[in-house]
């Protein structure tokens, strides 16, 4: 599997090998088990996975369970599957669970070093306490406790003696740093809650910040990698590690997260959409998340030559949705099955074509990979076409079917339209037509061209199905204004439209994810979670076409 070479974690990591700094390379990839991965994680799996692989090094997969109010196994197993799906197995499986007792035995070394101490004040006297970019912090009058004191207060909070919020243990570092995550971070609390893996063994869960670098140093992670935002954090971490007197070093290196314009990259967002029903799951195919990019049908292939494509930096920036949209009709174009669909069907009766009558035309599967083959479609008196590709009263240079025009129907004749039939509300609800037998598509025929070529669907063995096509779930600020906004008022309530119409009769066999490029649609693939056995739903993967080049 081909790899990003260009990006500043591998030449870091290459000079700590030719430096004798390390003699192998251990990553890991550590999500909170508290929600869906999206397509940021997958970016960061693609790094970690990645350049262990370039260097012959292992990838640990760890789940950091220190929360346990926020976190579910539904969500363990989604991660587990989204790192296979993409391509990638881990190493190791960890989760920070697996260390509690450890984390303990290293919160209580603080206290017998007198760096750290039992805090009574409560989260809002805390972050007063904390100060601002621009003001120190205040000592918290419980900072001078005694070490005794500080054990005998850190053990009844594990034996569950206090309520949750009622005491905290806190790192006693310096309540000037200029850096706020230096000013005596909580390093652990009070939480009554039953934890996924460990049961009720515990009532006290240490925070993130000081969970992380112990993890990695248990595990001899030597480059643990994270997004920008953890760079204020950088000399907590290595704090944590020197003073626990962790055996291992490891060292936190940070790139800049990737954010896609018409979506939100975080979880707690994420969460929302669910929670309040502007999605019908982590899964909907409007999701940035692995699970909803899979169901609409976006390829692990792509993603990883999106994400490759994109690289590594150490800033953040904003990448346009439309490249990943690239990459997934480059992968898709030598891949998915050609076919005809019709979304929104108005019928077509050929009053001249045998009544009863079906012949079987020759139409290749894909022109691009000539190997792949031919299929057989069928022909009647009796087809559908799109409603928009009939106009009654066209505009001039409008190429196909109106009144009096010909036009040629896809693999198959030209038709001539001769008769609108309209509903009593004056709905065009049929169109008679007449076909010129001379004119089969691969006869030869060069008697007269047209310039309008449309696709079809033969009506007696059409298959039904649904169609969903899809637009950006959150409309991009335009303005300042829109800063202010609740990102649920920038909402799309168009980003989904729902069509009934008909695929070609080879379609009924079609299994959930088997995608397709229906001819002038896009690329579609068939619905993992709404198709039955009697009810094809195809989900729009992407169109055939954008403005966007690399």
């Amino acid at each position: 599997m081909e790899n990003n070479s260009s990006n500043f974690i591998k030449n870091i990591i290459k000079d700590d090998l030719e430096s004798g700094k390390h003699d192998h390379v251990i990553t890991r990839f550590p999500p909170e088990p508290n929600g869906y991965l999206h397509i940021g994680h997958a970016k960061s799996i693609i790094l970690n996975f990645g350049v262990a692989d370039d260097f012959n090094g292992k990838t640990n997969l760890r789940f950091d369970d220190t929360n346990p109010l926020k976190e579910d196994i539904e969500f363990v197993n989604s991660i587990k599957e989204d790192v296979k799906w993409l391509g990638y197995d881990w190493d190791n499986l960890f989760f920070a669970s697996d260390y509690f007792d450890e984390m303990y035995k290293r919160a209580v070394l603080l206290i017998n070093k007198g760096l750290a101490y039992v805090d009574d004040l409560n989260a809002d006297q805390i972050r007063e306490y904390r100060g601002t970019l621009t003001e120190p912090g205040k000592d918290s009058p419980y900072r001078n406790r005694t070490v005794e004191e500080n054990l005998e207060l850190f053990e009844k909070m594990r034996s569950g003696e206090f309520e949750n919020g009622a005491k905290v243990l806190r790192a006693k570092i310096d309540m000037s740093s200029p850096n706020i995550n230096l000013r005596d971070p909580v390093i652990y609390r009070i939480s009554h809650t039953e934890h996924h893996n460990t049961g009720n063994k515990w009532c006290i869960y240490p925070m993130y910040a000081f969970a992380h670098p112990i993890e990695d140093a248990i595990e001899g992670v030597t480059h643990s990698i994270c997004t920008l935002e953890f760079e204020d954090q950088r000399p907590l971490y290595d704090w944590i590690v020197e003073n626990c007197e962790m055996e291992s070093k490891p060292k936190q290196y940070e790139f800049g997260r990737l954010n896609l314009t018409n979506t939100v990259m975080s979880k707690r967002k994420l969460k929302q959409l669910v929670d309040e029903g502007f999605v019908d799951g982590w899964d909907d195919p409007r999701m940035p998340t692995v699970s909803g990019l899979r169901r609409r049908g976006y390829t692990p292939e792509a993603i990883r030559a999106f994400c490759q494509e994109i690289g590594v930096a150490k800033t953040s920036g904003i990448v346009d949705s439309q490249m990943l949209d690239h990459f997934v009709r480059e992968d898709l174009k030598l891949k998915a099955p050609r076919t005809m669909a019709i979304l929104n069907p108005l019928k077509v009766v050929i009053t001249n074509y045998p009544e009863g009558e079906i012949e079987w035309l020759d139409a290749e599967i894909n022109p691009e990979v000539p190997e792949m083959g031919t299929r057989q479609i069928p022909f009647s008196r009796e087809i559908y076409i799109e409603q928009d590709d009939f106009m009654e009263n066209p505009p001039k240079k409008y190429f196909r079917l109106f009144p009096g025009n010909e036009v040629r129907l896809k693999h198959a004749y030209f038709i001539k339209c001769e008769e609108v039939i309209k509903d009593e509300a004056g709905n065009v609800i049929e169109l008679r037509c007449t076909y010129d037998i001379e004119t089969k598509s691969g006869s030869g025929f060069t008697g007269r061209k047209v310039k309008g070529t449309l696709h079809w669907v033969e009506a007696s063995q059409a298959v039904s199905a649904e169609f969903r096509n899809f637009q950006p779930l959150i409309l991009d600020k335009e303005n300042d204004e829109e800063e202010e906004k609740s990102f649920l008022e920038r909402v799309n309530p168009y980003s989904i439209e729902i069509l009934q119409g008909f695929v070609e009769p080879n379609m009924k066999d079609a299994k959930p994810q088997d995608k397709f490029q229906f001819f002038r649609h896009g690329y579609y693939n068939v619905d993992s979670k709404l198709t039955a056995a009697d009810h094809l739903v195809f989900n729009q993967i992407v169109g055939l076409k954008s403005s966007f080049k690399l």
